[in-house]
């Protein structure tokens, strides 16, 4: 008897049941077996799966390993990593964290002031601000807004146009950040201020506070003091020489960020918003400059002259009390000017000095024994000298002169008289007394971007008997019109060569002084005796010669005339363009003051018809500030 679970219970095998259909009896032959193992399959197959397990055993090792060495390869990488992070980077990303998370500063510092000798102010920082617009916020209508705020602005308007039109003009530039108006000072911005209040248009109108440079006396002094630009710099003039003395120097105050990330100050240095009470003073006197100036433009408006430049200095310590080029302009507005305007050409720019230079050769002669006062040459009006023709710039009317002492050839500016005078002496003694002058180099004064003067070489000038010719009547050579007050100033004081210098040093409230600037020691380059004779030649000059228009009544003044061509950037010179010059000396019985007037390309006249009437006035000026006494002849 079999079991059969279909039933539950044990069956007879004679026992038979009508088969349904698809159903398959217990007795009948079993179907093939359906699962993966061995039972049912033959001997070979049964053999062949005995060797799967091991290879899936080998699988998975393998994976393992794969597995194990990424990650340690990974760990090595990290490690790696890490370790350039942390030992090899770290001073660099250190420095780099400290400047993302600490932040260093100075805090805004006024420059110090510059004033003239009496301490009136040129250039010292106020408080300005900017005017901004916002139309979508106003309270009121444009039209009410711009008729309350008109009177108080300084517009620039196009023909035609109020203040109240361009206003509205603007307002309807956009809905916000509309700039009205800038520089604006303190006691405009308090009206503006108040009228918000009133008007109750604080939310339509911004006032926003700058500090500003501003010079009062805007061009007067403009060559002098330069400017300052956005960024707080000096550009030109004593701003940009003086940049170390007129900047205060103040303690940086460091920040860190906190845990919100705002920036909140480390600490703050004792005492460090404590300001300094000193101030820049110069040696200029703004009367002065204020006559040099306006003699200057009156000269050159009457001669439709191109430039001009005026220098007074104090010829005992090289003092400069003016110095004036035009033209000019306004460094509270340095921004509308041509590039050219902020150049000081009085010592930016060389030039030949013509017949002004005959003094300092007469000097040089006399210094070397090679002439006298007395002595006489022949003035024959005109010669020709390898191939050029020198002559007198009056040749035409005087002719020939004939025998000529030395002071009637500097008394008549004879260019032909002076180069027999230094033909007098050996070439190489006067090339060499040229460069102890400081011809080549600068006149060290302490306004910026000076330029060296110009010589030949000394073997061109030896060998070449021309080029002493036409540097015995100032010509074939150049000089800044600086460089040529400071030669006169030797034949002023006795023969010392001093340095010209617009700056004195810092000067407290009191006026002593906190520190000077050191200056080069006086070099001596003439002999008191030379200086002498050579400024009792030049008083002839004015009394009765081509710098008559210098004089003076009641006053002893020695000068010399200059009327030059310009020489062409391509050679030779130029048959119209001239450049007239006049250097006067006051008072002669105790010579003091050096005053130079240089005109550029003027329509015409000379040197005694432009340039000294300049200097006249000039010194006319300087005898009242001064308070000079009548000479006693």
């Amino acid at each position: 008897m079999s079991y059969d679970p279909r039933f539950d219970r044990y069956r007879s095998p004679n026992f038979k049941r009508t088969k349904q259909a698809g159903e398959r009896t217990g007795w009948e032959k079993p179907a093939k077996p359906r699962s993966s193992g061995s039972f049912g399959r033959s001997p070979q197959q049964r053999a062949a799966s005995w060797g799967r397990p091991v290879e899936r055993l080998k699988r998975s090792k393998f994976r393992l390993w794969a597995v194990w060495a990424v990650l340690m390869l990974g760990g090595l990488g990290l490690a790696v990593n890490l370790f350039y992070l942390q030992v090899t980077r770290a001073p660099a990303l250190r420095k780099q964290a400290e400047q993302q998370q600490t932040l260093k500063t100075k805090p805004f510092v006024p420059r110090r002031p510059i004033v003239d000798r009496a301490g009136n102010v040129l250039a010292i920082d106020r408080e300005v601000y900017t005017l901004y617009a916002h139309p979508k916020l106003f309270n009121h209508s444009k039209a009410e807004i711009a008729a309350t705020l008109a009177p108080m602005l300084a517009l620039e308007l196009s023909p035609g146009t109020t203040s109240e039109t361009e206003l509205i003009r603007r307002f309807n530039l956009g809905e916000s950040g509309i700039t009205i108006a800038e520089s604006l000072p303190q006691e405009v911005a308090d009206r503006i201020a108040g009228m918000q209040i009133k008007e109750s248009l604080v939310d339509g109108l911004e006032l926003l506070r700058q500090q500003q440079r501003f010079y009062p006396q805007q061009e007067l002094a403009a060559d002098i003091l330069g400017y300052v630009d956005g960024e707080r710099k000096g550009q030109a003039g004593v701003e940009y020489s003086q940049q170390n003395l007129l900047e205060r120097s103040m303690p940086s105050i460091q920040f860190s960020r906190s845990s919100n990330g705002s920036w909140v100050p480390d600490r703050l240095t004792a005492g460090f918003v404590q300001l300094d009470d000193l101030k820049l003073q110069l040696t200029i006197d703004t009367r002065l400059q204020r006559a040099a100036r306006s003699a200057l433009k009156e000269k050159m408006k009457e001669h439709d002259a191109k430039r001009g430049t005026v220098i007074v200095m104090d010829a005992r310590n090289g003092e400069l009390l003016s110095v004036v080029a035009e033209p000019s302009y306004d460094p509270n507005q340095y921004f509308n000017f041509d590039l050219s305007r902020y150049k000081n050409w009085a010592v930016t720019d060389v030039y030949e000095p013509g017949s002004t230079f005959k003094a300092i050769n007469v000097a040089i002669a006399l210094e070397a024994g090679a002439v006298k006062p007395n002595s006489v040459f022949k003035d024959e009006g005109r010669i020709f000298m390898d191939g050029w023709t020198i002559q007198n710039s009056d040749y035409k009317q005087a002719g020939a002169r004939g025998p000529s002492t030395v002071t009637e050839i500097l008394k008549h500016s004879s260019n032909v008289g002076m180069v027999h005078v230094m033909r007098s002496m050996k070439a190489s003694l006067y090339y060499q007394a040229l460069e102890k002058l400081g011809l080549g180099q600068t006149a060290g004064t302490d306004l910026p971007f000076e330029v060296t003067s110009q010589l030949k070489s000394r073997e061109q000038f030896i060998n070449s008997p021309v080029e002493v010719a036409t540097t015995a009547f100032g010509q074939g050579f150049s000089i800044t019109p600086m460089q040529l007050v400071q030669l006169n100033g030797a034949l002023a004081n006795g023969g010392k060569l001093v340095t010209p210098h617009v700056v004195r040093g810092l000067f407290d409230r009191d006026g002593e002084a906190y520190w000077k600037l050191p200056r080069p020691v006086p070099k001596q380059v003439f002999s008191p005796e030379t200086t002498k004779q050579v400024l009792e030649m030049m008083e002839t000059v004015v009394d009765g010669g081509t710098g008559k228009a210098a004089q003076i009544p009641g006053y002893r003044i020695a000068g010399k005339t200059g009327t030059a061509q310009k020489a062409n950037a391509g050679g030779g010179y130029s048959d119209k363009a001239i450049i007239t010059s006049f250097v006067g000396i006051m008072p002669v019985e105790a010579p003091r003051y050096v005053v130079l007037a240089v005109i550029d390309e003027p329509k015409d006249g000379s040197g005694g018809t432009v340039a000294a009437p300049i200097v006249e006035s000039v010194m006319e000026s300087l005898i009242s500030i001064e308070k000079i006494a009548p000479s006693k002849k």
